[in-house]
């Protein structure tokens, strides 16, 4: 089953006060990780949804293995940039089995928990969304089967898939991910990345 991945990657990262899709983690951008593994995990096509500093972020990321979409409404919210992304696929992927929603600031993810989302996934026999699990509570990366695309197209302001997480309109496995709470805002959070590296 084919499965395309959405890098959330619009935000203006205001708390941190600098874009932290080009913060530096192991050796790339926070960005390009995001992408690197959403590809390494089997996920085709990679679309990354820009919004702020666009011009800035497309023109730092070397890499070549991805969709650049540009959402023009960012500012109004999270939703905006899933429906970007969507609608992109609508015209690169018609016919996908679900999709892979991601963020670019969780740095403890590996391609190991992405793979494993995708894999679950895709050994469901029925329509079921695959979400990951940490500190009490379900989030992204999370997998969405075809069959709730239009629940998604129906998200508005800074809503993001986790109403659907916590109210799902289909099955859902959730998928043990240590320290997927860990994600860079502040400054403090950079600051502690370093140090725990």
């Amino acid at each position: 089953m084919t499965v395309a991945a959405i890098v959330l990657a619009a935000g203006a990262s205001r708390r941190l006060s600098q874009p932290k899709q080009l913060l530096m983690h192991g050796g790339e951008l926070m960005i390009e990780r995001a992408i690197r593994l959403a590809n390494e995990a089997g996920a085709a096509p990679v679309i990354t949804v820009l919004g702020a500093y666009h011009e800035l972020i497309r023109e730092a990321v070397r890499l070549s293995n991805f969709i650049p979409v540009i959402n023009s409404a960012w500012e109004q919210g999270i939703s905006t940039s899933i429906q970007t992304g969507l609608a992109a696929l609508e015209d690169t992927a018609p016919h996908l089995g679900g999709v892979l929603i991601l963020a670019c600031d969780q740095p403890r993810l590996s391609a190991e928990h992405l793979r494993a989302m995708l894999e679950v996934f895709s050994a469901q026999a029925a329509p079921a969304i695959v979400a990951s699990a940490y500190k009490g509570i379900l989030g992204i990366p999370a997998v969405f089967p075809r069959e709730v695309f239009a629940e998604l197209r129906a998200l508005h302001g800074d809503k993001g898939a986790r109403s659907l997480l916590m109210q799902p309109p289909c099955a859902l496995v959730a998928l043990p991910f240590p320290g997927g709470e860990i994600d860079i805002d502040l400054p403090a959070d950079m600051t502690q990345l370093e140090t725990d590296l």
